[in-house]
């Protein structure tokens, strides 16, 4: 059985599972209601159940930047390009 020299790179790579993690994570933390449906610790005066939703506004930020950018460099490293 000879090789193909065209082969297409896998599709569900280490990379693209860290990047669907990225962006699951913040919808998986805010749908568990049951782990921040709660006043106390307060911060600042603000019951957790505030303030651990405007973290999450954050984190989310955070991540989403995370994942564009292990994107971008999924899409180059296909293409032949530089990783960096």
């Amino acid at each position: 059985m000879p090789e193909e020299t065209d082969a297409k790179p896998p599709t569900v790579t280490p990379v693209r599972v860290l990047i669907a993690l990225c962006l699951a994570a913040p919808f998986v933390a805010m749908l568990w209601v049951g782990s921040y449906a709660r006043v106390n610790p307060t911060f600042i005066g603000i019951p957790f159940f505030y303030w651990y939703q405007m973290l999450w506004v954050l984190i989310s930020t955070a991540l989403t930047m995370v994942a564009y950018k292990l994107w971008q460099r999924d899409q180059r490293a296909r293409k032949g390009g530089a990783s960096a």
